[in-house]
Parts: structure tokens; C-alpha cells; sequence
């Protein structure tokens, strides 16, 4: 029974070692199952050894019970014979294995009651083990949970630190800078190369368009009249004298025949499809 009793005070002092170290816990813990499952196999040999020495003292008792009875057969057999002093020397004999015999299973007895509680107190200590670990496997999660939430509200921290708005604050109008800087350059060129012709036209159509939109506009709600339509003025049309009679020329006759000819064909294709429909 020493040896859980050592592997009791080893788990407490682990574990009281853990409390108050400050290594990481995840490798603590890792270390701390890892002697408990070395532990385990000493113990494991420990009571296989104690298993051992209860089978070993069974086997002993059982030839002691056969010894005594062989001494007791002989003890018979000297009385059948007729040889007392011969059969009481075989019944002393007897009695000597007799008292080996309830040495023996008193020692028995005993062995294999301890070999019981071993047997118990080593089922007790893997169900132990087999709770630490599942302990274990919840402790890790949860400093793993809690290191992720560390280090959210670091990087919460850091952003409510102003100096990375003003950053993007400053950023900001640097860029706003570069661009009035980029247009000011722009009219700069359009200056001195003496193209402002076209942007004036450009600004000019777009003033203009602007003003007819908002004639519209008016006009739609009313604030103006109506846009009157324009009235074309008459057209004075001149008569002429028709021309005179010319005779038909060549490329007008080929062009009467070929109208001919197309107004045959289409005559004869509209009778094929009247047939066709019958």
C-alpha cells in the first residue's frame, strides 16, 4: 500500500507545484500526467508482484494439503498391515504438515486479501488518472480560450489608442494635398501652353446646357409659359412648263424590259404558291 501512498503525496505535490509556479500551465499539466502515468506502471508492477507471490503461496498451501494426506495414507496403511508404532510415526508426520498447511493459508488468506485491495485501490487510481487527463484536456482549452480573449482585448486596446486615428487623420490630408497639388500643376500646363481655347468652349457649352435645363425645369412647373410652336413660312413654288417628249432612250428600254421580267416571275411564283395550296 506504500507505493499509493507515495504516488498520493507525488500527485499533490505536482499539482500544489503547478498552483504556484509560474511555468506554463499546458506544459505543467502535460508533465504532471505524464508521472502519473509512469507512476501507474510502477504500481501496475507492484501489485502484479504481490498477484505473483498470493498464486505462488496457493500453489505451496495445495502441496502442503497433499502432503499431509499422502502421510495420512501411509498411516492407514501401516495400520492395515498391523505396525502401529509405524503408523504413528506416519500420523506425527501427518500433523506437522497439518500445522505448515494452517500457516500457510492463514498467510494465503491474508495475501490475497491484500492482492483484492490492490487490485481495487490500482482500478481507483487509473479511474484518477483517466480524470486528470480529461481535466487536463479542460484546463488547456480554457487557457487557450483565455489567451485568445487576451489577445483581442490587446488588439481592442490598440485600436482605441488615438494615435492610429490620427494617423489615418494625417494620411488623409497628405493625400488631399497631392491632389490639389496635382490639379494646380494641371492648370499650370493648360496655361502656358496656351490651350485654354478648348476649355473655354467646353465651359461655355456647359453654361449653356445648364441654362436650357433650367428653362425647361421652369417651364415644366409653370414659372414660364409654354414654348410656342414656330410656324414655317409659306413656301412660294414655281410651276414650270413640262418638258418636252423625249424620245426613250436605249438604257430606258433595257430598264422597262427588266421590269417586265421581274413582274412575270413574281406572277408565276405567286401561281406555283396558289397551287401549292390547293
Amino acid at each position: 500500500m506504500g507505493v499509493f501512498s507515495r504516488l498520493a503525496q507525488l500527485i499533490r505535490s505536482n499539482l500544489n507545484d503547478l498552483i504556484s509556479r509560474s511555468e506554463d500551465p499546458e506544459k505543467m499539466l502535460n508533465q504532471v500526467v505524464l508521472d502519473m502515468n509512469n507512476q501507474l506502471v510502477e504500481a501496475k508492477k507492484q501489485v502484479a508482484a504481490s498477484i505473483a507471490d498470493e498464486k505462488r503461496l496457493a500453489k505451496q498451501l495445495d502441496q502442503e494439503v497433499a502432503n499431509a494426506q499422502e502421510w495420512e495414507r501411509r498411516a492407514m496403511l501401516a495400520l492395515r498391515a498391523g505396525n502401529e508404532p509405524l503408523a504413528k510415526e506416519a500420523l506425527a508426520r501427518k500433523r506437522e504438515y497439518d500445522e505448515l498447511t494452517a500457516t500457510l493459508k492463514d498467510q494465503w488468506t491474508k495475501q490475497k486479501t491484500a492482492v483484492e485491495q490492490l487490485k481495487k485501490a490500482l482500478r481507483l487510481l487509473n479511474d484518477k488518472i483517466e480524470e486528470a487527463k480529461r481535466k487536463r484536456n479542460v484546463l488547456i482549452a480554457r487557457k487557450k480560450r483565455a489567451e485568445a480573449q487576451r489577445a483581442i482585448q490587446e488588439t481592442m486596446s490598440g485600436l482605441r489608442d488615438q494615435s492610429a486615428f490620427e494617423t489615418f487623420d494625417r494620411m488623409s490630408q497628405k493625400i488631399d494635398q497631392i491632389e490639389a497639388e496635382a490639379e494646380a500643376e494641371s492648370d499650370l500646363a493648360e496655361e502656358y501652353t496656351g490651350d485654354t481655347l478648348s476649355s473655354q468652349f467646353q465651359q461655355l457649352e456647359r453654361t449653356h446646357s445648364a441654362d436650357d435645363d433650367l428653362v425647361a425645369l421652369k417651364r415644366k412647373m409653370g414659372i414660364l409659359p409654354p414654348e410656342e410652336a414656330s410656324i414655317p413660312a409659306p413656301v412660294q413654288t414655281r410651276v414650270e412648263a413640262p418638258p418636252p417628249p423625249m424620245e426613250k432612250t436605249e438604257q430606258v428600254k433595257d430598264q422597262e424590259e427588266l421590269a417586265a421580267a421581274l413582274e412575270e416571275l413574281e406572277a408565276e411564283h405567286g401561281e406555283e404558291k396558289r397551287k401549292a395550296g390547293r
